[in-house]
């Protein structure tokens, strides 16, 4: 007996009538307001940073909340996944996103490109990077804002 289910269009019509209505984002924030930034979480983020595990240093680089000494720090980390967490992370500063534009790693600079708060100066170069993906992600971005602008 096969596990796949395959509904009829009257089941698939029926859940379409019945599909929640979708909230936007002000207003689940409204809804499940986040706790305030304390020190405490600032101490925290801070020890977390200096954690030898890199998979922790990443939860800190992909943090709204950290301070921007600590985003610092972790641009120069030595491990490409936090440099690419803080590469895809919309609260990093734009001057800590430029140094990222020549990071070695071409993981990072991908990120980098996919990134929506890049500013335009960080993507000409990421458009000339020798990678041939980043490459491609640039154009991809571009397209996807094109494509807004024309259905707008």
């Amino acid at each position: 007996m096969s596990c796949i289910r395959f509904n009829t269009p009257a089941q698939r019509q029926a859940m379409r009538d019945h599909a929640p209505v979708m909230l936007t984002p002000e207003q689940a924030a409204a809804l499940h307001p986040a706790p305030p930034v304390t020190d405490s979480k600032i101490a925290r983020l801070r020890t977390l940073a200096a954690s030898p595990n890199p998979k922790i240093r990443e939860s800190v680089a992909s943090s709204y909340h950290a301070p921007e000494d600590l985003f610092e720090k972790l641009a120069k980390d030595s491990d490409e996944g936090v440099r690419s967490w803080l590469a895809r992370n919309e609260n990093v500063s734009c001057d800590i996103l430029r140094s990222l534009a020549d990071d070695e790693s071409e993981k990072v600079r991908g990120w980098l490109a996919l990134n929506f708060f890049v500013p335009d100066d960080v993507m000409a170069r990421l458009a000339d990077d020798p990678d041939d993906t980043v490459r491609a992600l640039v154009r991809w971005k571009a397209a996807l804002a094109s494509d807004e602008l024309t259905n707008a």
